[in-house]
């Protein structure tokens, strides 16, 4: 098996330990949160009358009642001037939900998630990254480790260096010190640093190499690539909603997971209604192809007429 896609596997495995253990304390910490919010205001803890609805980065409350939340949620929110994805979160159940609340801190999709269980690693880490209830941590060392979820989750072939993953390795650990108050997270540390020292072997599809599949510690890595695979594929869908044009990333992006599939029929089969989904989402790709080929077209008459200019000038003296 190639290296670099063991790194890749073996990075993701990572981060679904970590948002493991993440997730009862972020489960008790935004339920905290949520108190203390309600305590702000009597009005708060009423329910909404308005029907109000968010969508996108767009929140126009029609009720004094989410009004005030709205206003509540900004003044505790880092990125308050920036992005922030109130379509994540029904308004209207603000009073009752706190994790209504939670999902406004946390990157576009979480629209149907509704608990931690059901959130990844991105979700989580930027709760804590954008939420001020989490003001006595470290945000750098929070910010390193979105930096490098972020970059394996973009990576369109799937493959990290080595080089890269240690320094992976590192940034994790960064976070596990940070965050030692966190039950039982000293042991998902000791696990992460084991899971990137192991020589455990993934086998590429074509690959001649007869040892298969083997388990990370009494896990299928068939099952780690699985989540891996939709964690990549839900950050597309994202995409496509948002996007009236794909961009050469995304699309290099789908074309890769689908020959990868193709490639490996166990999770081809496991993953069989997504691959129709990337199918139906391709019927939009040409248009995109075309439009970014003109582009490129254009630069490439520019670039050729710049470097004749020096040519012409000399012709013509």
């Amino acid at each position: 098996a190639l290296p670099i896609y063991k790194n890749w596997v073996q990075a993701g495995h990572c981060l679904l330990l970590l948002a493991g253990v993440l997730r009862g304390f972020l489960r008790a910490q935004m339920q905290r949160f949520h108190s203390r919010l309600l305590s702000h205001s009597s009005r708060l803890r009423q329910r909404c009358f308005g029907q109000c609805r968010a969508q996108g980065r767009q929140f126009h409350p029609r009720c004094p009642v989410c009004a005030e939340w709205k206003e509540l949620i900004l003044n505790h929110h880092r990125n308050r001037n920036g992005e922030v994805h109130w379509g994540n979160s029904k308004p209207a159940h603000f009073s009752t939900d706190f994790w209504e609340v939670a999902k406004v801190y946390m990157p576009r999709g979480q629209t149907d998630k509704q608990g931690p269980d059901q959130c990844d690693a991105a979700a989580l880490l930027n709760l804590i990254n954008f939420c001020a209830h989490f003001s006595n941590v470290d945000q750098k060392k929070v910010q390193e480790v979105i930096k490098c979820r972020n970059e394996l989750m973009h990576s369109s072939e799937m493959k990290v260096s080595s080089l890269w993953l240690e320094t992976f390795g590192n940034q994790m650990q960064y976070f596990i010190r940070e965050f030692h108050h966190v039950p039982a997270i000293k042991e998902i540390g000791k696990r992460i640093e084991e899971v990137l020292s192991s020589d455990w072997t993934v086998q590429i599809p074509g690959d001649d190499e007869a040892d298969g599949l083997q388990d990370i510690f009494g896990i299928s890595i068939v099952e780690v690539e699985m989540d891996l695979l939709k964690e990549k594929l839900q950050e597309v869908y994202d995409l496509t909603e948002e996007q009236d044009m794909l961009s050469e990333e995304v699309i290099i992006g789908i074309q890769n997971v689908k020959n990868f599939l193709k490639t490996n029929k166990d999770l081809e089969t496991i993953l069989t209604a997504d691959v129709q989904r990337l199918e139906s989402i391709e019927k939009r790709i040409p248009n995109s192809v075309n439009c970014l080929k003109e582009v490129k077209k254009k630069e490439l008459e520019w670039e050729e007429d710049e470097d004749c200019l020096p040519c012409k000038r000399k012709c013509d003296s």
